[in-house]
């Protein structure tokens, strides 16, 4: 297990109060052996004017699932930063919810890497995305 932080998935949902994770209504379903998992929803929230799920939406649900399993990779005081991210938009959604699975590349004590795959239902992948992270 990658994870240095003990927590459970009403721990992390509950931190979505407040803040755009709320707003969006992503929920953190699964917290494996080195994954970790959310799910979004593709309505009114999250679409573009076309009706289709906006890639930044896409972006906000990988830079939290990225995010998050980097500060669970980490102890005591520190911290994880977002330093870049990018996705690559593979198919279009326009309704249902999406899944994000989150994978560590690297886990530095200073720098961390993640993949974010997003899947659509029907578990075709939507999105590929990719986020750098600092740990300060």
């Amino acid at each position: 297990m990658i994870w240095k932080r003990a927590v459970t998935l009403q721990a992390l949902n509950a931190m979505s109060d407040g803040n755009m994770v709320g707003l969006l209504d992503i929920q953190f379903t699964r917290i494996g052996e080195d994954e970790l998992e959310a799910t979004m929803p593709v309505d009114s929230r999250t679409h573009q004017p076309f009706g289709l799920l906006h890639g930044g939406a896409s972006v906000v649900l990988a830079e939290t699932l990225g995010s998050v399993a980097g500060y669970l990779c980490t102890e005591g005081e520190q911290k994880v930063v977002g330093l870049e991210v990018n996705a690559n938009h593979i198919r279009s959604v326009r309704s249902g919810r999406v899944r994000g699975v989150c994978r560590a590349l690297h886990t530095g004590g200073r720098h961390q890497v993640w993949q974010i795959d997003i899947f659509d239902e029907q578990q075709r992948l939507c999105c590929s995305s990719r986020l750098t992270t600092a740990v300060v």
